[in-house]
């Protein structure tokens, strides 16, 4: 039984992740009693528009490191990408390249 109610659970599941940005409910009867399931994704988190450079180069050395990243969280969860030549860090180009596509 416990298998068939995770089952119904991942459908459900599954179904609502097409849905995205809705929450959907489901009720299934099972030998326990009755089953709900809410479902859905959260709203994005607006974190405004991408700041200065120099906001971000707290040392200021002319490139950002991962950790100077983290105060802007779409730069850190990016910081891979945004590094472009892969060194360790972001220079001023390869972050106003960045910027520009958010």
């Amino acid at each position: 039984m416990h298998i068939r109610v995770a089952a119904l659970v991942a459908l459900s599941l599954a179904s609502s992740m097409a849905c995205a940005q809705e929450t959907s409910t489901a009720q299934y009867q099972t030998p326990q009693g009755e089953l709900i399931v809410h479902s859905g994704q959260p709203q994005p988190h607006d974190y405004g528009p991408p700041p200065s450079f120099a906001q971000l180069d707290t040392r200021g050395s002319g490139f950002l490191t991962a950790t100077e990243a983290d105060a802007y969280p779409p730069l850190a969860n990016d910081f891979i990408h945004a590094d472009a030549n892969r060194d360790g860090r972001v220079s001023r180009a390869e972050y106003e390249r960045w910027a520009s596509r958010q």
